[in-house]
């Protein structure tokens, strides 16, 4: 396992209260590196070493002592880039982190089974927002659904234009009634998931999902289903609703940009085709096109600015406009 230097460096300020303005880390030879862009790989190596000390210190009394870790290890050059990168800056992503680990509860509704998924899924998931940092969120519901920035997925899919299956929240208290008997008569025949809350997506999001859904068709086991997408756009409107309910819905995020999307893991086991389909996001991650963060059930993808041109070309071509 590597271990990255545990030197502090030159600190980036003393802490300020959650409401400060963000502040940024002073000029640095890692922050002039930075207009080329963070070393994701180092990022990913750094917290991936984080984590197995977190998990070290997961019990109640050693909340100080985890405090003291985040405090000291965001600081070192990898992870300090890509924070510093970010809407909020290095020191508001690193209150908001130990905020997040503050009042974390855990219930069966998050991602976030302990503290160290916790810190997994938040440091992860800062990619997406350091990559999309000047893009507006869809602040409402109403934004969403007036987007033309957005495409409606029942349209695509009534046309056979989808490669991917998903199923849509349902609104009402009828709806939910026979999904839930649906799901006590044939418990695995769909991932157990609430659906998207809106079925509307971004162009580029639409491109990417085909595409990995006709490769894991390719290689996935015969009699796999096809690629399950569980959600997709979501105004921060509705992440803060998620927020009340329990789970683990990061701000800012990806999916209030509308660039982000997750997708089904943990019911492809029983196909033997969820490790097929892993290689597959990773893959992707590797030739720079998506982040992908493990959430356990699912796993969370974001499109990287530098594939949207290509993905929106995708799409134009495969939907012919």
């Amino acid at each position: 396992m590597r271990v990255p230097s545990r030197s502090p460096g030159r600190r980036p300020g003393s802490p300020v209260t959650p409401t400060a303005p963000a502040r940024r880390l002073p000029t640095t030879p890692a922050g002039r590196a930075r207009a080329a862009g963070p070393d994701l790989a180092a990022y990913r190596a750094a917290v991936a070493d984080l984590l197995v000390e977190v998990g070290a210190l997961a019990d109640a009394p050693s909340t100080a002592a985890r405090q003291v870790l985040i405090d000291e290890r965001l600081r070192e050059p990898a992870l300090a880039a890509v924070l510093d990168a970010t809407p909020q800056g290095f020191l508001g992503a690193r209150e908001t982190l130990l905020l997040e680990m503050a009042r974390y509860q855990p219930n069966a509704r998050s991602a976030a089974r302990d503290l160290t998924a916790l810190v997994r899924i938040y440091l992860l998931s800062r990619i997406d927002v350091m990559w999309w940092r000047d893009a507006s969120p869809f602040l409402t519901d109403a934004q969403v659904e007036g987007s033309a920035d957005l495409v409606d997925l029942e349209w695509l899919r009534r046309r056979d234009l989808l490669r991917f299956r998903y199923r849509q929240q349902p609104g009402s208290l009828l709806g939910r009634g026979l999904q839930a008997a649906r799901r006590r008569l044939r418990p695995d025949a769909s991932p157990r998931t609430a659906g998207l809350f809106a079925r509307r997506a971004r162009r580029e999001v639409v491109a990417l999902l085909n595409d990995l859904g006709r490769e894991f068709a390719a290689t996935a086991p015969p009699g796999t289903p096809p690629l399950w997408v569980t959600s997709l756009t979501r105004s921060a409107e509705h992440q803060y609703r998620l927020r009340r309910l329990g789970y683990s819905a990061m701000l800012p995020s990806g999916h209030c940009l509308g660039y982000a999307a997750d997708v089904e893991m943990a019911w492809f086991e029983r196909f033997g085709a969820r490790d097929a389909l892993a290689e597959l996001l990773l893959a992707r991650q590797e030739s720079g096109e998506v982040n992908v963060v493990d959430e356990g059930q699912a796993w969370h993808l974001c499109v990287a600015p530098s594939a949207r041109r290509r993905l929106r070309r995708a799409y134009e071509a495969e939907m012919g406009v």
